[in-house]
């Protein structure tokens, strides 16, 4: 390691510093240079074999809460070999930093809290937030994901406890996109919680009060963009989990305004976009002649609704057209004419049909092709309704996009069980394969980490001024791209998840190529733009 590299650390300042940190694989040399004699083995290691060690150490861990926790650890002491381990293999270790693991570390996270990881927001700064966020000791911020932990993974509002969200978030940028981990702060804006249960537990972390009033809250969220406007100005804001009707308001208003991006809403739709796409090729149908029902009508459900009308309008349908191939459910029913109490995106989708709370008795009488679950309801995919969708359709899709697990509107088992293995079937998580009468099914995972990552990469290179739904769904398209003719022949809807960085810098490519045809992008253009997108990416490798 070259002395300009860290000439002001030494001994166990180096040891304690996660980004210097190089444990037992510091070279003899190193170790006489930079007082580390004796501090450490005498045996020096390559960082493989130090992969090695940390395999081990995980497999002999009793549960994948465990297993986030020592991973957490050792992000604190080293973070090369943290993204090592994760790119190793992030089928495996993606589940573990991220959903469904990160559902439990949310719901525990301010009794198994080890140090910050990102910075808390509070209420109390308000005024001086700008000058709180220059504490930050990297100056060149390019993605902030932010939440206020109002809606976590269908746990509802958990306030502080929900910065387990931002933080993971942030890892998979890297493991998936390698995003630098130096651009990324995970935030937590902490404004209350309306979690009585968690006010009254000694050990949480938060303001214990409620939330504000939506005007206290507006101002304060826009001093904070305005803030991140002001310390990091070339800085995408990513925002995450916050409650509905918020994320749905602050989407419409900053979107027109600055670099933004909301994964609830935005990702959750592209994902889906995406395994719609791949299921209707292997249909050999258009997405203009479908008619889709969704069960859950908040912030992805009308998101993802949103995106599928965009789609469609570019396939050649009017506005009007789109949205009447479009049905919604919410917990009081269906989305229709007669009810008061939609807001205004949701009285859009809007049907002149009679009230009903009946899922069932809806497909009966919109026969949609697509069924997708965005309600947190689990089970709410009946046999019957199953059934139904397959006696309508020869290959029902059915997405039941809901998490946790025990959120799912129904498993992959039952959804090709049910459909006599004519499921077109994609989840919020990922079911093991499913044999059925001799034949063996591959349930995709619409998992938002095949967008957001490869999204945040392409704009972490071009960094241009407005993220808009043209890129999103730009990105979509580039992710079903990657679904082969062999791989939907066996009805799988998503790339391996194996391959995440290929996909992910395939996708950022293509991202990227589209902002520069649209003179989007505020940096000047490659020759190769793929070549360049590889040139900016993160490896986890020592410094010699």
């Amino acid at each position: 390691m070259p002395k300009a590299s860290i000439p002001h650390l030494r001994g166990m300042s180096l040891l304690n510093d996660a980004t210097q940190n190089k444990g037992t694989a510091f070279t003899a040399e190193e170790r006489r240079q930079y007082g580390l004699e004796g501090l450490l083995p005498t045996h020096v290691e390559s960082l493989d074999r130090q992969v090695e060690r940390i395999h081990r150490h995980l497999d002999a861990k009793p549960s994948d809460l465990e297993r986030y926790i020592y991973l957490s650890g050792l992000r604190d002491q080293n973070q090369t070999l943290f993204y090592r381990v994760l790119m190793s293999n992030p089928a495996k270790y993606v589940p573990i930093i991220y959903a469904p693991t990160l559902a439990l570390v949310c719901q525990q996270f301010s009794h198994i809290y080890r140090r910050p990881r990102g910075m808390y927001i509070s209420l109390d700064m308000k005024g001086r937030i700008a000058e709180v966020l220059r504490n930050w000791p990297i100056e060149d911020v390019r993605v902030i994901c932010v939440t206020t932990g109002g809606r976590i993974l269908g746990l509802g509002d958990i306030g502080v406890n929900g910065m387990g969200i931002p933080i993971g978030k942030l890892h998979l940028y890297t493991a998936c996109g390698a995003v630098p981990p130096e651009v990324l702060l995970p935030i937590q804006l902490d404004i209350g919680t309306t979690n009585k249960a968690l006010r009254a537990d000694p050990l949480y972390l938060g303001l214990r009060r409620d939330p504000p009033t939506q005007d206290v809250l507006d101002e304060f969220v826009e001093e904070f963009v305005q803030a991140v406007q002001t310390v990091f100005p070339r800085c995408c804001l990513h925002f995450e989990d916050w409650k509905g009707t918020d994320a749905i308001r602050y989407l419409e208003k900053y979107y027109p305004r600055i670099r933004c991006y909301n994964d609830d809403i935005q990702g959750t739709a592209a994902v889906t976009l995406a395994g719609l796409i791949t299921a209707l090729r292997i249909k050999n149908e258009p997405l203009t002649e479908q008619r889709v029902l969704f069960l859950g009508a908040g912030s992805s459900g009308l998101g993802t609704a949103n995106m599928l009308a965009t789609a469609m309008q570019k396939e050649g349908l009017s506005v009007a057209e789109a949205v009447s191939r479009i049905t919604l459910m919410d917990v009081d029913g269906l989305l229709e004419t007669a009810r008061t109490d939609l807001s205004p995106q949701q009285a859009r989708f809007a049907k002149a049909m009679p009230p009903s709370r009946d899922l069932l008795a809806t497909i009966k009488a919109v026969k949609p092709t697509i069924l997708i679950g965005v309600s947190t309801c689990g089970g709410a995919f009946t046999q019957a309704v199953v059934e139904e969708m397959a006696a309508l359709n020869e290959r029902p899709i059915i997405f039941a996009l809901s998490l946790p697990g025990k959120n799912a509107e129904c498993t992959a088992e039952q959804a090709y069980g049910w459909s006599d293995g004519r499921a077109l079937f994609a989840a919020g998580l990922q079911y093991p394969e499913v044999t059925l009468n001799e034949k063996t099914f591959y349930p995709g995972q619409a998992n938002n980490f095949y967008i957001f990552p490869a999204l945040g990469l392409a704009v972490y290179a071009t960094c241009p001024d407005l993220i808009t739904d043209d890129m999103v769904i730009t990105a979509a398209k580039a992710l079903a791209d990657q679904v082969d003719l062999a791989s939907q022949e066996r009805g799988r809807l998503f790339p391996p998840q194996s391959e995440i960085l290929e996909v992910s810098i395939t996708s950022a490519t293509r991202i990227a190529e589209f902002i520069f045809d649209q003179g989007a992008a505020t940096v000047e253009r490659p020759d190769d733009i793929r070549a360049w997108i590889e040139s900016l990416t993160y490896t986890p490798r020592y410094t010699d």
